[in-house]
């Protein structure tokens, strides 16, 4: 009888054991994940399989660094977290500028990349991602928030829970496990982890803010990505209704605030507006900004003749807090929303109408024999695309025309990353973004050189119907950096393409319809259809804009 009970115990605890590949995709399945974005490899294989059970759709992207963009966007907009998968060896090392971009976004990516079997380190092996081969956990190190190898499948728990704790706590960011392909198959006792709960922090010096408010007579309030982060549009915006402050935003703040409301005075930095540029040189006394580095790009412009008597600066890391303007300077450290709903807490609303009715803008035909200015391209997408499209910028001065000219009607509509400006990676944030949100009319706002790069990802968007209206600026060059350098030395080297892209033929070359528009009225035609054949078909769409090969893009003030 003891016997009996023996193997009856044995054999049920056997049959509760799963792999270690199992678990972590029914975590991925509790986690509300639908997509997991990666490339196959044998190495990670046995993960791909465990997802067919929970079904969870693999997205096979065309690149590893593009898979990580998309598991980057798909976690903007879902709030939660992303996964990207990627093999051993060249597949992790793809994956490393994901990883970068995804520190500069402040956003929550788990990576998982592959190795041989853990047995055998040590022996010469195929793309070996240990310290005898491509050590891709010490290469993580410097572009996550947490790096390490599960090595058996009992450490699987305590490194997830790490990683998760460091993805989802203060900053988000991206971390990174590598995982052998026999640890992968080892068999452990299953469990499921709950995505962390924040604790937010608090500043002490909240009511030194309100007074200093109260005290100044000519503020400005400074906002950079760090309101995107926070989801903190409605505290922002009656922060600066109670105290009358005008408002202008970083690259990476472009869509924090709405450009229709009386107090906007649009963008400085680089794409800055004169408006912006003329408050600040009429001197302020109070600069208040929220959730920024104050980088090069956000400062492009700022003489030192044009500072204000104090800061205050909110901002979750205190890194770059006092660096970047060399004033006395209150720092306001935790998190930005926390900080202002407490701020606000007893504070009435103001009843005045801040917001103006969006009216068309006026669109120009081109000069005969000539192409379009860019300026007219971004009139035609704020002409035709609804005031909830979101928006994602890539990097390149397609962007910068949309920071100085695309009107924000609704803040969180337009994203664009301003720090580490990897190119193509408004492509992947897109699709992601899209596949997390398919209800969302979502644009891709990018450049012939960013297409170039990661251009294949429109195929990803095509085979896993996310219908992202991309729109192609081209002009057959890298456009700031060509006009960057002739502005430093007189002539480009490197900037110009022998053979300009076709993009509309890129597109169709990939099962995609695409359309080349050479002037802003035929552009909003063509938007005006897409977004419908986007919604009828599920299918996204690719509109290439023929622009002025000499234009001069927002662009030249960086030093």
């Amino acid at each position: 009888m003891v016997l009996e009970i023996f193997y009856y115990i044995t054999e049920k605890s056997e049959s509760q054991m799963k792999t270690t590949a199992s678990v972590l995709a029914s975590n991925f399945k509790h986690w509300g994940l639908n997509h997991i974005f990666g490339i196959p490899g044998k190495a990670v294989s046995p993960i791909l399989f465990e997802l067919l059970h929970e079904n969870i759709e693999f997205v096979l992207a065309k690149h590893e660094a593009a898979a990580g963009f998309e598991a980057a966007g798909y976690a903007l907009m879902n709030q939660k977290i992303g996964v990207a998968i990627g093999t051993s060896g060249p597949g992790g090392t793809n994956l490393l500028t994901a990883a970068g971009q995804a520190t500069a976004s402040h956003l929550p990516v788990l990576i998982i990349t592959g190795h041989p079997s853990m047995k055998d380190t040590g022996k010469a092996l195929g793309q070996d991602s240990s310290t005898f081969g491509t050590d891709l956990v010490n290469m993580f190190q410097y572009v996550t928030k947490f790096s390490a190898r599960v090595e058996r499948g009992d450490m699987l728990r305590p490194y997830l829970q790490h990683a998760l704790e460091k993805a989802i706590s203060g900053v988000n960011g991206p971390v990174h496990l590598s995982i052998p392909f026999d640890v992968l198959l080892e068999e452990i006792e299953p469990f499921v982890l709950d995505l962390p709960v924040l604790q937010h922090m608090v500043s002490p010096n909240l009511a030194d803010v309100a007074d200093q408010l109260n005290a100044a007579s000519r503020p400005l309030l400074f906002l950079g990505k760090g309101v995107h982060s926070s989801r903190a549009y409605e505290e922002v915006q009656r922060f600066a209704e109670h105290w009358g402050i005008p408002v202008v935003t970083t690259p990476g703040g472009k869509g924090a605030f709405p450009s229709n409301h009386s107090l906007s005075l649009g963008a400085f930095g680089l794409g800055g507006t004169p408006e912006a540029t003329a408050y600040l040189q009429e001197k302020v006394d109070l600069l208040v900004i929220i959730g920024s580095k104050m980088s090069d790009m956000s400062t492009a412009g700022l003489a030192e003749s044009m500072y204000p008597e104090h800061v205050i600066h909110f901002d979750y890391d205190p890194t770059f807090i006092g660096k970047s303007i060399n004033v006395p300077t209150t720092p306001v450290l935790g998190d930005i929303k926390t900080n202002l709903q407490l701020i606000l807490k007893d504070l009435p609303d103001k009843k005045e109408i801040f917001m103006s009715a969006p009216e068309p803008l006026k669109l120009q035909e081109n000069t005969p024999g000539e192409r379009m200015s860019a300026i007219q391209v971004l009139r035609a997408m704020r002409n035709s695309l609804p005031a909830d499209a979101i928006v994602f910028g890539d990097d390149g001065s397609h962007s910068f025309y949309g920071i100085k000219h695309y009107d924000v009607y609704e803040p969180g509509t337009f994203y664009f990353e301003d720090i580490f400006g990897a190119m193509g990676n408004g492509i992947g944030y897109a699709i992601g973004a899209q596949l997390a949100v398919p209800e969302k009319t979502v644009v891709c706002l990018t450049g012939d050189g960013c297409m170039f790069m990661h251009g294949t990802e429109i195929s990803t968007a095509y085979n896993y119907d996310a219908p992202v209206l991309f729109i192609v600026i081209n002009n057959g060059r890298l456009d700031m950096v060509e006009k960057g350098m002739r502005k430093m030395i007189g002539t480009s080297i490197g900037g110009i393409y022998e053979t300009p892209m076709k993009a509309a033929c890129f597109a169709e070359s990939m099962g995609l319809q695409g359309y080349t528009c050479r002037d802003p009225f035929e552009l909003t035609k063509r938007i005006t259809e897409a977004l419908k054949y986007t919604k009828e078909t599920n299918k996204p769409i690719v509109l290439e804009v023929l622009v002025d090969e000499n234009e001069i893009p927002p662009t030249m003030g960086r030093q």
